[in-house]
């Protein structure tokens, strides 16, 4: 097996970035949801009320600061266009604290799942996509490790359930229930992986992954 992609999400519900190698912690990936919207009255808003969120795209600048389809994410142009897909008084908060992940703060996704899938593996939001895996075969990782290069190492906990997010196209926005309904009927509610990291360091599209 192998990486196949490394993908980064700074504002969470956002859009994210693709990377061609990435710096690995027990925090998850350096970077990833670190911003959030929020609510005027302090409630953490998500694309699962607010799919229009993902219409942005979000990356990390040469400063390591966010940026929202190309603007500084604290901007006043951000901040209007926040409010207009989450609603009067939406603003993006920095918060870099492990709670920010739903889960855990890696998900990985194998190309033997995507397959079966059938739809844009973008849909479910992964950290890491495998490649070199054999079509379920993810389904029966749960507990063990996965080894990359440098002594890296990432422990599988179980299966993640997934939501509406997985109805709305990434490019278009454009909602399909039916992709909720396949997950639901064909794969029990769940596809991909949430993982926690065991000892972090630098990894790279290409690297390969053994699993233990």
């Amino acid at each position: 097996m192998w990486v196949r992609e490394i993908w980064r999400y700074p504002v969470k519900s956002m859009a994210g970035e693709r990377l061609a190698e990435a710096d690995l912690q027990t925090t998850g990936i350096v970077g990833d949801r670190v911003v959030h919207v929020q609510t005027a009255d302090g409630r953490v808003v998500t694309a699962r009320t607010r799919p229009r969120l993902l219409g942005h795209r979000a990356a990390l600048g040469p400063d390591g600061e966010p940026r929202v389809d190309g603007k500084p994410w604290q901007s006043t142009e951000i901040r209007d266009a926040v409010r207009a897909a989450a609603g009067p008084g939406a603003t993006l908060v920095w918060y870099d604290g492990v709670e920010r992940f739903d889960v855990l703060p890696l998900l990985i996704a194998t190309d033997g799942a995507i397959t079966a899938f059938g739809y844009d593996h973008r849909r479910l939001r992964p950290n890491l996509v495998l490649a070199g895996v054999t079509g379920l075969d993810e389904r029966g990782w749960e507990g063990r490790t996965l080894r990359l290069r440098d002594g890296v190492q990432v422990g599988v906990q179980d299966l993640r359930q997934r939501c509406i997010m997985t109805t709305f196209d990434p490019d278009t926005l454009a909602q399909d229930v039916g992709v909720l309904r396949k997950i639901q009927r064909e794969f029990e509610g769940s596809l991909a992986l949430n993982c926690f990291v065991k000892s972090g360091g630098r990894i790279r599209e290409g690297d390969a992954v053994e699993l233990c």
